[in-house]
Parts: structure tokens; C-alpha cells; sequence
């Protein structure tokens, strides 16, 4: 019971939260999954996250769904699932009869404009952690080879990125990472 009650928990706040969409509510999905409840590590995580965004439909969602099934089976995805939609249905019904009155007021563009900022660096913190992790798996250079790779090929090619991560997710199946070398070294030298 304990768990499906964090379950809801993390997920709820997390949907609550998350302010804009899936994107934003992504490094809160993180802090509450690895810091908070400890469900995964960072490595999981971003495995959920770039599985996740390969898949159509709302990566929160999608990623409450998995995690919820992974923490507590079948009752947990179901909870993580509901928590993480039930902020955005009973905002939707409380915005929507209060704030049409509202909308033309200034206030109300400026509490928009300024979360945007506040996402971003969201972002771009879980980014710089995935980072520093890919150091540890890839490397510095391979890391930011393919970084700039799926740049390009997203943005001046316009590949979609569900190709591109299982592209990678394929390559990350065939090549080992530096821990996996290391090892094969040890154990070699022995």
C-alpha cells in the first residue's frame, strides 16, 4: 500500500508541476524516480526517457505507465498512470471556468512567459547530467560526436528523432561501453 501511495505521490506532483507539457515535467519525473524515491539511476532513466520519446502519444504519461508496471506491476501503472493525468483534467476544468475571464489580463501572459525560462533551465540541467553520465558510458568525444550528429540531422535534414534514437539505442546495443572495456582489460591482464 505504502508504494502505490508514493506512487501517486511522485507522479501527482510531478504532473502538478509540470507546467507546459511532457518536456517540463520530465526533470521532475527524474528528481522524484532517482532522487526522491529511488525507483531507478540515471542510467534507467534515460533509457525510460529516449524509449518513451520513441513512442507517439504524451511522454509523461508513457513514462508514469512503465515506471508505475516496473515499481508495483499492473495496480501501480494504473496509479502512476491516473496521478500523473488527474492534475492536468482537474486544472483544465479549474482553469477553464475561471481564467476565460481572465485571459485578456496581463498578469496572466506574464505568469506564461515567465515559466519558460524556468523550464529551460530544467532542461538543460537534466541534459548536462545525461552529459556527464554519457562520459562515464561513451566518452567525451563519441558523446558530443553524436550529440552534434543528431543535431544536424534533426534540424538541417529533419530526420525524425524516433529514428535517430533507435539508430542509437541499436548502436548502444553492439558497442560496449568504457566500464565493459575496462573489465574485459582486468580481466584479461589476469
Amino acid at each position: 500500500m505504502k508504494t502505490y501511495v508514493s506512487l501517486f505521490i511522485a507522479f501527482f506532483r510531478s504532473g502538478i508541476l509540470g507546467f507546459g507539457g511532457g518536456p517540463s515535467a520530465i526533470p521532475l519525473v527524474h528528481k522524484e524516480v532517482v532522487t526522491t524515491f529511488k525507483w531507478m539511476n540515471d542510467d534507467e532513466f534515460s533509457d525510460v526517457l529516449a524509449l518513451g520519446n520513441t513512442l507517439p502519444g504524451p511522454i509523461n504519461t508513457k513514462m508514469a505507465g512503465y515506471i508505475g508496471y516496473r515499481v508495483a506491476g499492473i495496480a501501480g501503472m494504473i496509479i502512476a498512470v491516473l496521478s500523473s493525468i488527474i492534475p492536468s483534467i482537474l486544472m483544465m476544468i479549474i482553469l477553464l471556468t475561471t481564467l476565460t475571464s481572465f485571459k485578456d489580463q496581463p498578469w496572466v501572459s506574464g505568469m506564461t512567459k515567465g515559466v519558460i525560462p524556468i523550464v529551460v533551465v530544467m532542461m538543460a540541467v537534466l541534459t548536462w547530467d545525461f552529459l556527464k553520465k554519457s562520459n562515464e558510458g561513451l566518452g567525451w568525444k563519441i558523446s558530443i560526436t553524436i550529440l552534434l550528429i543528431s543535431f544536424l540531422l534533426i534540424e538541417l535534414v529533419h530526420v525524425h528523432p524516433g529514428i535517430i534514437i533507435a539508430v542509437l539505442l541499436f548502436y548502444a546495443l553492439l558497442k560496449p561501453t568504457k566500464k565493459q572495456e575496462e573489465a574485459k582489460k582486468k580481466v584479461g591482464v589476469n
